[in-house]
């Protein structure tokens, strides 16, 4: 689209992503919540919806809410109370979904997220509240019939909703990306889009510069990754633009998203509140939220990214690129803690997890829980290299691919065995270098009457004498001292 009548219109964007809860078991039942388990097998009949059956809150899911409301800087309700959501999917068994009509367990707060310009904008949010999921229909498997799986029907949610402040399909991007880093690092879901225990819809809506009303709100759901959110998010404000200008009218409705063509297709018409008919759940008593439970979650909370960037960048003086690298995945910051925790080198610590690991993690398609090299492996390897016990290059290229064959050994087991641990005793390196003029008297004259060019030739020589185990910057520092003499 050209980008001047894209200019002329303001898009305006809220975002509901449903969070798969890392529960043991279902939200209202024992069931268990379990990824990839053969279908129809994680069902009763309470997630089956069978006549005289009572559901049981699972008190899990509060704590979880609570911790991702204490993250967004939400206000906590006290008195939570739970309704039936009516509404008739095939994959939904009761008719109805229990959830949080009038007392969501979080309101307010909001997201921070990162622009392209380099400023942090706050996303804010409406609510959070608890709900259980429908089971999933598949059509791709049956050429004739739809199946339905009901491992899924009665699964934990947190449904997460923003206020209409997105204003582009970058920004929208970026907030998934805070919220899917959050949850993992609260460890309450997996994030794992592809997988469906992290969902998003987005409600689109453009208007001219300066309106006053917002135009005709358009849903897309059916989007398996932060990507397609974005990519369908894009579609659909050039496809509402191109009809504002045909002056076509934009109808409220829920539309797909087909990824392998890139647009978004009518689904349905949109449903409003009254279709739903919410009422009260009168199987549920209503839970109370304590200021004491609060507080007690609260003194569980771990670190989280932002917290982490304000350390590794005030404390550890990590560029805020390579800090927010190490934190984009929560396992690797464990690991980078892990190793400052053992040593004070904390930019060597950050360049072996950029480079050589990362590196070997990227090629071997393995992740960091797989990693056999421990923390511990690496202090001891930059303990090592600060001590001018063996270069950085031997570390790299020698005793890493070591210590992955043997991951049993200590660094400096392995560097003693590789022979790599470097000659740093400085009358020995004096020696040698003594040697070395001896037998090049000419250079050794022409270096002496200024031609410095010859450095690399001393070095080099100096190195083949030593069998490569002289320590570079003590032996530069002992041939400049030679030099001047």
């Amino acid at each position: 689209m050209d980008k001047a009548v894209r200019d002329k219109y303001t898009v305006v964007i809220g975002l509901e992503i449903h969070a798969q809860l890392n529960t043991n078991s279902k939200a209202f039942s024992s069931d268990s919540n379990q990824y990839g388990s053969t279908p129809n097998s994680n069902v009763s009949p309470i997630s089956l919806g069978h006549p005289g059956t009572l559901p049981r809150l699972n008190e899990k899911s509060i704590e979880f809410g609570i911790k991702l409301g204490i993250a967004c800087n939400s206000d906590i309700t006290e008195y939570n109370e739970f309704s039936r959501k009516n509404y008739f999917y095939a994959d939904l068994p009761k008719g109805y979904q229990i959830t949080q009509f009038d007392t969501p367990i979080c309101t307010g707060g909001h997201v921070p997220i990162r622009l392209s310009n380099g400023e942090t904008k706050n996303i804010g949010l409406t609510r959070i509240h608890i709900e259980e999921d429908s089971g999933k229909s598949i059509h791709d498997i049956d050429p004739f019939n739809s199946l339905v799986d009901l491992n899924r029907a009665g699964v934990p949610l947190l449904e997460i909703v923003t206020e209409p402040e997105i204003a582009s399909e970058e920004e929208a991007y970026e907030y998934l990306s805070e919220v899917r880093k959050l949850v993992r690092y609260l460890d309450i879901c997996d994030g794992n889009m592809e997988e469906g225990s992290m969902r998003c819809d987005a409600n689109i809506s453009v208007m001219l510069n300066g309106a006053k009303e917002f135009g005709e709100k358009v849903e897309v759901k059916n989007m398996n990754s932060i990507r397609n959110v974005k990519r369908a998010i894009s579609f659909e404000i050039n496809r509402q633009i191109e009809l504002c200008e045909k002056n076509v009218e934009i109808l409220s409705e829920t539309r797909g998203f087909d990824a392998p063509n890139g647009s978004t297709i009518q689904m349905r018409g949109k449903e409003g509140v009254n279709d739903y008919r919410f009422f009260p759940e009168p199987d549920l008593l209503p839970y109370v939220v304590t200021e004491a439970k609060i507080e007690t979650i609260k003194a569980e909370m771990p670190m989280l990214p932002n917290e982490l960037l304000a350390v590794y960048t005030n404390k550890y003086g990590l560029s805020e690129y390579d800090a927010l690298n190490i934190i984009e995945i929560k396992e690797i910051g464990t690991y980078y803690n892990q190793i400052v925790s053992l040593t004070s080198n904390y930019k060597g610590a950050a360049n072996w997890i950029m480079g050589t690991i990362k590196s070997h993690l990227n090629k071997f398609g393995i992740t960091i829980a797989e990693f056999s090299v421990t923390p511990q492996h690496i202090a001891e390897i930059l303990l090592l290299i600060d001590t001018h016990k063996i270069s950085n290059s031997s570390a790299s290229k020698k005793l890493f691919p070591a210590l992955l064959k043997s991951p049993e050994k200590t660094a400096t087991q392995l560097a003693e065995s590789l022979d790599l641990i470097q000659n740093s005793d400085s009358d020995d390196l004096a020696g040698v270098i003594d040697e070395i003029f001896t037998k090049f008297p000419g250079e050794t004259g022409r270096i002496k009457g200024g031609e410095m060019k010859l450095i690399g030739f001393f070095m080099g020589q100096i190195m083949k004498a030593s069998g490569g185990k002289a320590d570079p910057k003590m032996t530069n520092k002992l041939l400049m001292q030679k030099i001047k003499s």
